[in-house]
Parts: C-alpha cells; structure tokens; sequence
C-alpha cells in the first residue's frame, strides 16, 4: 500500500474527523437506560454484540462497494432494506450524508458527485465509495470501520458513566482480537449481509421514547 495511504487511514481513524460517529452510542443508551448493562460483563457482552452486528451488518457493504463501486447504489438500496430499526436506519444515514460532505470537502479524489443526493446515503456503502475513491486497502478501510465503531460505543460508556475512561481503554485492547476475527470473517458481497443482535436492535428502536437521552442513537 502506497506510504501516503496510511496517513489518509489514519486521518479518518481521528476523533476529529467531521463525520457525526460520536453523536451516537449504538443502542446502548438505549440499553443502559433499561437496565441491561448493570455492570461490566454485560458491557462486554453488549460490545461483543455491537462487534457481531457492524461485522455482519456494515462490512459487506463496504466490501462490495469499494470492490465494485458501480454498485454503490445497489449497495445503499440493500442497507436501506436490513435496517429495520428506525432509529438504526436514520443514524446510518445521518452519518452517511456528514461522511459524504466532509470526504467531498477534505479529499479531491472524492469528487460529491460520487453521491447521488436522491440516494438514502447510508454509512457503510458512502463509506465503501469512498475507500473506493481514495484508494485504499478494503480490508484496512474495514478494520478502521470496525475500530471507529468499537471506539464510539466506549466513548459513549464513558460519557454515560457506564465505565471509566482507562477502563474503557482497556476493554478496547482486551477487544481487539474479536474485533480482528470479526472483520476477518466478514462477508465480501450484499447478499452477506444480515443482522445478528436483535436484543440490542430492539432496544435501539426505544431511543426515541427515552425521557432525557445524550446520544441520537
């Protein structure tokens, strides 16, 4: 891989990188909120569920578009359908749509014309197009995708006071290894992708009914 591609890996793995991640928890206000993460070990099994379901969910679709990216809108028509979850969908394309204005912003190798705004502009496939655009290495491209999800989830433990911030460090080094043989064992095409948390995808779906909530999703 070209040395200057890691640099632009690296700044898309930044906190400070304007794509809305950290707006959202990924269900587990949610599910804090109703008592299902009374302490670590089910922090750790929800974390594990969030790994399982990106893996499962996400990563096919940035496989097939950044192999394929003639397939972009195919690739957004099949995240549309398997987002079931309300509140999943619209945090997709949220994310989508900021990630697809601050890539056409920041890198003139993604021209905004790679994204047809009549298009839903889910995360994954604006995600793929762009890796695509950049080229970079699809399956680095997925790992960060993996790690930023990860990230964002401890980041909202923390902000919700789930867990601490060295804890919650931790819990991402201890993750490490299933995250790798998440994304290692990740479908490469659309018809690889399903949904594989439905506790944590219900919960997600109560968001909007929370009394007073910190995060978006």
């Amino acid at each position: 891989m070209n040395p200057a591609h890691d640099w632009t890996l690296w700044q898309l793995a930044d906190s400070a990188f304007p794509a809305g991640g950290f707006a959202h928890s990924g269900g587990l206000e949610a599910a804090w909120k109703a008592g299902f993460l009374p302490d670590e070990d089910a922090l750790h099994a929800a974390l594990h569920a969030v790994l399982a379901q990106t893996a499962a969910g996400a990563l096919p679709l940035i496989h097939a578009v950044a192999n394929e990216p003639e397939g972009f809108a195919d690739a957004d028509a099949r995240a549309h359908a398997s987002l079931l979850n309300h509140v999943a969908n619209r945090a997709s394309r949220a994310q989508g749509r900021a990630l697809a204005a601050a890539a056409g912003r920041i890198f003139p190798a993604v021209d905004a014309d790679l994204f047809d705004p009549d298009l839903e502009l889910h995360h994954a496939p604006v995600y793929g197009r762009a890796i695509a655009a950049l080229d970079l290495d699809p399956d680095a491209a997925a790992c960060l995708f993996l790690f930023n999800t990860l990230r964002g989830a401890l980041s909202a433990a923390v902000r919700l006071g789930i867990t601490g911030p060295l804890r919650a460090q931790t819990l991402l080094h201890e993750l490490a290894q299933p995250a790798q043989e998440a994304a290692d064992h990740a479908g490469r095409s659309l018809d690889d992708v399903y949904q594989c948390a439905p506790l944590l995808e219900l919960l997600q779906g109560q968001q909007d009914q929370l009394y007073s909530r910190l995060f978006q999703s």
